[in-house]
């Protein structure tokens, strides 16, 4: 399963990782891939994406399912 997520707020590499960090520790995330230029973030696996959304939240930054 793939979800994708726009996420706001990313100005920077440190940025991007702190999302890549906090979604890669949500329970059945596989892999994760984070796009600071697109601000967007796609991950593979079976996470439900209200904890993708809340895991990006609770890093500061904001987070919408894409589509």
């Amino acid at each position: 399963m793939t979800t994708e997520l726009t996420v706001s707020g990313m100005t920077c590499g440190h940025c991007e990782k702190a999302v890549e960090g906090a979604l890669k520790a949500v329970p059945g995330v596989q892999s994760v891939r984070v796009d600071l230029q697109d601000g967007t973030a796609t991950v593979q696996g079976e996470a439900d994406p209200q904890a993708l959304m809340a895991a990006v939240t609770e890093e500061g930054y904001g987070a919408q399912l894409r589509g």
